[in-house]
């Protein structure tokens, strides 16, 4: 059973400055997306095409001004000092979440091979094309793996996001993470990305874009 990589994370404090960023980074608009009542998130997103990567797409995620604060710690870390420090200049690219057909499955492989993902928990949000809903693991303090480099999985209940958005003109080309025990590799089977023994950078992706080649990578020191 294996995983594919479903989309990147891009943390901001804003999607207003989200949005700044991708246009003067990656040289495009980012498409809508939507709000996580769960969480007090709300994103944005753009198609990633790409041999190896496919419905694959980058989420600019940030804490949503006019939600309440959520009963928990908001995903991919965005209540921790230190990322909150890390966006506050620029957003960053934080996270890497992998598709799979049976999450829980996958789950338990995971934390067979010595990390525990979190529990698997059931989120949605609403769309003008209809709802999206997805099983995904969270940690309960919402913190990140391995700086980032070890994926939450997740399973799609229907449509996948990628089925209504159009080619924004990127392409993930190359994926490369950082720090992740070799049991910990072939637990999550993890199809298309390379692996560094080195912990630093956890992330380091490789995107065609209007401006030409760019990479992103994850900063150090990250939760």
């Amino acid at each position: 059973m294996h995983c594919t990589v479903d989309h990147l994370v891009v943390a901001a404090a804003s999607l207003a400055q989200g949005a700044a960023w991708c246009a003067a980074t990656l040289g495009v608009e980012p498409g809508p997306g939507g709000r996580h009542a769960l969480f007090g998130t709300h994103n944005r997103l753009l198609r990633l095409d790409g041999p190896g990567f496919e419905r694959c797409y980058l989420e600019i995620i940030a804490p949503d001004p006019e939600a309440p604060a959520p009963p928990r710690p908001r995903w991919f870390g965005l209540d921790t000092p230190a990322l909150r420090a890390a966006v506050a200049g620029q957003p960053r690219l934080v996270h890497v979440v992998a598709r799979c057909d049976d999450v829980a499955a996958v789950r338990a492989r995971v934390v067979a091979a010595g990390h525990d993902p979190g529990p698997v928990l059931e989120a949605g949000r609403d769309t003008p094309g209809g709802r999206l809903e997805w099983s995904i693991t969270v940690p309960d303090d919402g913190s990140l793996g391995a700086g980032g480099a070890l994926p939450t999985l997740l399973q799609w209940r229907g449509a996948h996001p990628t089925d209504a958005m159009p080619p924004s003109g990127l392409a993930l080309r190359a994926l490369r993470l950082g720090g992740v025990a070799p049991a910990l590799r072939a637990a999550y089977g993890l199809r298309g990305v390379g692996w560094s023994d080195a912990p630093a950078p956890a992330l380091h992706a490789l995107l065609a874009t209007p401006r030409g080649q760019v990479a992103l990578e994850s900063s150090g020191g990250l939760p």
